[in-house]
């Protein structure tokens, strides 16, 4: 096992053992935690009592986190010319399409979220392969296969994220950056896990949240009190 550094033994020395601390208080001491030199990405990890091999018991969703990401979002917008005038107002980075669709076949993906229209996700179709596994494929179900393409936009830009739990039952998430203050982190914090609340499955038996940890880039994690959340 490799040792800790004189930093992290200090990190780890401020977490009291088997506390489960509330969302503010752990937001707090994740920035106390954080000794990296660059603006760390704080994230949550929300476990889940459901079984995501079972349709019924799928937990996907999104949410617009009130203070955002921090994180500057590249946005494309695959659309016709009657809506690049709309997504471009709406700050999308790139706006087109053709000509995008041959940039991606050739393998450019240099972008965090794509935005389109119902009549264009045929085109996308056969980048799937492309698309997929990097998590790009636009989703009617993330508002991002729409007509309303300027306010798709503006709401990725504005902070709105989608998440899914994985095969393992977990739920992972970034709610901000270390930079933020104690109170921005809480309230992002907040608006995930009561997004996640209101998302339980009917099928889901026994408790629904197990366990709920917030951490950030290279620091440990402090667990919360899944029942006060």
């Amino acid at each position: 096992m490799a040792k800790l550094t004189k930093k992290q033994k200090e990190a780890q020395a401020k977490i009291e053992k088997d506390k489960l601390y509330s969302v503010q208080e752990a937001s707090s001491l994740v920035k106390e935690i954080t000794n990296v030199k660059f603006d760390a990405t704080v994230d949550l990890a929300v476990r889940l009592g459901v079984d995501p091999r079972k349709a019924n018991q799928m937990v996907r969703g999104v949410v617009t986190l009130p203070h955002g990401t921090g994180k500057e979002v590249k946005v494309l917008a695959l659309v016709t010319p009657d809506k690049e005038a709309e997504a471009k107002e709406a700050g999308a980075d790139f706006v087109g399409l053709d000509e995008f669709l041959d940039k991606i076949k050739g393998g450019w993906t240099d972008v965090d979220v794509i935005v389109t229209m119902p009549s264009v996700m045929g085109k996308l179709g056969p980048l799937g392969r492309i698309l997929g596994p990097r998590g790009l494929m636009p989703n009617p179900k993330t508002g991002t296969v729409t007509m309303d393409v300027g306010k798709a936009v503006a709401d990725v830009k504005g902070g709105k994220i989608d998440f899914k739990v994985d095969k393992t039952g977990i739920v992972h998430a970034a709610i901000g950056k270390v930079s933020f203050t104690a109170d921005k982190i809480a309230d992002n914090a907040k608006e995930l896990l009561d997004t996640l609340n209101k998302l339980k499955p009917a099928a889901a038996k026994g408790v629904y949240m197990k366990s709920v940890y917030m951490s950030s880039t290279m620091s440990p994690s402090v667990q919360l009190d899944p029942k006060a959340v």
